[in-house]
């Protein structure tokens, strides 16, 4: 097939309003129309310069393998453990994704997160819908102001997560792999120490291989009690199963959390307790965040078929 347009493979649904613009712009293909995408990609894989994808579907080596023409990707999100950049940055392909423009939306999530598992706003209004204000007095919760935040992953979202604290006169420290040159805030060396000294822990860090279960049984024991978790990052950074443990042994206070291991199933354990908060994955989830995000990956394109570089770069 020929075309005068830069063919494009959708990989993975998007929103509808981005399909359409980026159907408007470029000849685009949906590999989820597909019976067999390997088949398709083995038969017409040649046909593609681009690839317009998600943080959820990314693009693994076997889907770069199979596009041997292919350019560029333009991913949805800001995550990058789904994308293998190994193998675009061998075949020197672009990769743009969306940072920046969701960052508001995140930190203003991980603060929902931490003032519910907190303040136990959802299961207050639990209490009230199910009649239980009637019988008695809702329990006594956790004051937020003036605590210790200790957020895993001082990058572009724990940033604004930091400056967010600030409104509540809580003292910040991080834990990253190296300590960051440009903040005021105090660098705890590991991330045990950190969650030993916080009240609330807050994962911002990147996903992948190198955070894989970084938050550990350890990490949780370190945290403790009186301590709370909130995960704005990947499940995957978590493990999962000690997690569950902690919840359920109040060997932590409470969680909140709005990422998984194996999204969308989440443990069943945790549906019956109420000290921890549980969203689907929507910390970006604003019309105008979501908005932005559409446009940057719709600029990613255009800056690229113009240049040979794309407006946001991954590598």
């Amino acid at each position: 097939m020929t075309s005068s347009r830069p063919r494009i493979l959708q990989v993975g649904r998007l929103l509808p309003a981005l399909e359409s613009r980026l159907a408007a712009r470029y000849d685009v293909h949906r590999l989820a129309d597909e019976s067999d995408p390997r088949a398709f990609l083995a038969a017409r894989g040649a046909e593609f310069v681009g690839v317009a994808t998600s943080a959820r579907f990314g693009a693994d080596r076997a889907l770069i393998d199979a596009l041997p023409h292919l350019q560029v990707i333009s991913s949805f999100g800001v995550g990058l453990d789904a994308i293998d950049l190994d193998a675009a940055r061998a075949r020197d392909i672009a990769v743009g994704h969306t940072p920046d423009v969701l960052n508001d939306c995140v930190a203003d999530t991980a603060f929902l997160l931490l003032m519910d598992a907190a303040r136990q706003g959802s299961a207050a209004d639990r209490f009230v819908r199910r009649g239980d204000w009637l019988r008695g007095t809702y329990p006594l919760a956790t004051r937020v102001s003036g605590k210790k935040l200790g957020i895993l992953g001082l990058g572009r979202i724990g940033r604004v997560i930091a400056r967010r604290a600030s409104g509540f006169d809580m003292d910040v420290r991080y834990h990253n792999r190296r300590p960051v040159s440009d903040v005021d805030y105090a660098y705890e060396p590991t991330l045990e120490g950190l969650a030993a000294w916080a009240d609330f822990l807050v994962i911002a860090s990147a996903g992948g291989a190198e955070t894989r279960g970084l938050v550990s049984k350890e990490v949780l024991r370190a945290l403790g009690p009186k301590g709370f978790l909130v995960n704005v990052s990947r499940g995957t950074v978590v493990d999962q199963d000690a997690l569950v443990d902690a919840l359920a042994n109040r060997r932590i206070a409470g969680a909140g959390l709005d990422v998984f291991e194996d999204e969308p199933k989440v443990p069943e354990a945790l549906f019956a307790l109420d000290n921890v908060v549980l969203l689907p994955h929507i910390a970006s989830g604003t019309h105008e965040t979501r908005e932005d995000m559409a446009q940057l990956v719709l600029d990613n394109l255009e800056r690229f078929f113009k240049t040979g570089e794309v407006q946001a770069s991954a590598l």
